[in-house]
């Protein structure tokens, strides 16, 4: 039996008892979540027994276990988006901290699957959503959904078939004998030959994978309209072998021009089979954890429709090359260049501004910005927030330098109506363009 709980980015998750029937709020306006002690163990354990990649990564810097006086041990969730599901069952839906829009769970799911399409190791471009009760599924089933659609598309265009080595008894003479072994089964059934030939099947490795992974999500999913599906796309596998190992038929699978309708499925597969994710992560126990940076989803979001928009503009993201003291890289998320030479710098914050001293602007983030504006020797640079209800500016938030020679803007993304909220930030760019032109800067 699956139990399932819903949280956002930044609330705390505790055992404590008293937190069972509420949700209560400290004063530093953190949301503590109750679960029971034996789901908290679990998630805690599961926690633990991440791996780090290759580049260090610490899971703890994403979910944090600490103790709280009064309170006891708790997981603070942080800013990673997703879901994970423990080896009992139990699922953990982590949803974004700032509202995408409205405040209904369905367009928050809608406008983050949207978000996450635009980041380029994800594994699918093309997403219909418009026939699912995407309300009454998590995030895993939504993932699964994505999957199915890829394979009917898939098999709308036709499932590969190649030439497979076959060793077997038949009753009549195809290919090769294979003497040895026909002298070792064949004394008693004369009218037997064990051959060896090739057969031109749909028995080959991706075909394989993709029926076990179909069979495995049918297991796994609680959606009767993904089973629906599942049995469907399962028709038109019935004469593909399932996989009997894994790593060995992925190990034979090359995408190339004549294998690329399976390159998005070979990595959902892995997702689902291998129990794989996105992030730098990968976990044990038969738990699964689909997790995403949303930092690096909006830092991916945006910047897929700044060089959509900004078309006059020579557009470089996570730019090298620039150095403080010729040791540190400076990696700007966005470097646009007009026509003239001349250079902006944008660089994408996913944090939720508050009315408060500097808006909660951290030091550290203007020490950045100073630091690319005086290496790319622009006056021009833009701090990129999400748009939250809380900050409605009756005028431009800007920071200028004492000698006026750098201005830092704050634009607020729209990223229910990105494509709206891009096109203002172009128009911004041409206004202070043309504003710096005359001596005017920061105006």
């Amino acid at each position: 039996m699956k139990t399932f709980k819903e949280v956002r980015e930044f609330d705390i998750i505790t055992c404590n008892e008293k937190y069972k029937n509420d949700s209560k709020y400290d004063k530093d306006n953190n949301k503590y979540i109750y679960i029971n002690e034996s789901i908290f163990e679990e998630l805690t354990n599961f926690i633990y027994e991440f791996n780090a990649s290759e580049e260090n990564s610490d899971i703890l810097e994403f979910i944090k276990i600490e103790y709280r006086r009064n309170v006891g041990n708790i997981i603070r969730i942080k800013n990673y988006v997703g879901l994970i599901e423990l080896k009992s069952g139990f699922q953990l839906q982590i949803l974004p901290k700032i509202s995408l829009g409205t405040d209904k769970e369905e367009n928050t799911k809608k406008i983050f699957i949207k978000m996450i399409k635009s980041m380029k190791d994800f594994p699918s471009k093309v997403f219909t959503s418009a026939n699912l009760n995407i309300d009454k599924m998590n995030l895993y089933e939504i993932f699964i959904n994505m999957y199915l659609q890829e394979v009917r598309k898939l098999i709308k265009k036709g499932l590969k078939s190649s030439y497979v080595e076959i060793e077997k008894n038949i009753p009549y003479f195809k290919g090769k004998l294979e003497v040895n072994k026909h002298i070792n089964l064949n004394t008693v059934h004369k009218e037997r030959l064990y051959m060896k030939y090739d057969d031109y099947q749909l028995n080959r490795p991706e075909n394989k994978i993709i029926k076990s992974t179909l069979l495995k999500l049918q297991k796994i999913s609680v959606s009767s309209e993904n089973i629906k599906q599942i049995k469907q796309l399962l028709t038109f596998l019935e004469l593909v072998e399932i996989s009997i190992n894994y790593d060995k038929d992925f190990s034979k699978i090359k995408i190339d021009r004549t294998t690329k309708e399976y390159d998005i499925l070979m990595k959902w597969s892995k997702v689902f089979l291998l129990n794989k994710s996105f992030t730098t992560f990968s976990g044990k126990n038969y738990s699964r954890a689909l997790l995403f940076p949303m930092e690096k989803v909006f830092e991916s979001y945006v910047a897929k429709y700044v060089k959509k928009f900004f078309k006059d503009y020579e557009v470089k993201t996570q730019h090298k090359g620039k150095y403080l003291f010729n040791k540190f890289a400076l990696r700007p998320d966005i470097v646009l260049k007009r026509k003239d030479g001349s250079i902006i710098i944008m660089d994408t914050k996913w944090k939720r501004l508050e009315k408060k001293r500097n808006y909660g602007i951290s030091q550290n983030d203007m020490y950045q910005m100073y630091a690319y504006a005086k290496k790319y020797e622009t006056s021009e640079v833009y701090l990129l927030y999400p748009k939250n209800e809380e900050i409605k500016p009756t005028e431009q938030i800007k920071f200028i330098d004492n000698n006026g020679e750098v201005c830092v803007y704050v634009f607020f993304v729209n990223v229910e109506k990105i494509e709206e909220s891009i096109q203002e930030l172009l128009d911004m760019c041409n206004k202070h363009y043309y504003q710096n032109k005359n001596n005017i800067i920061g105006k």
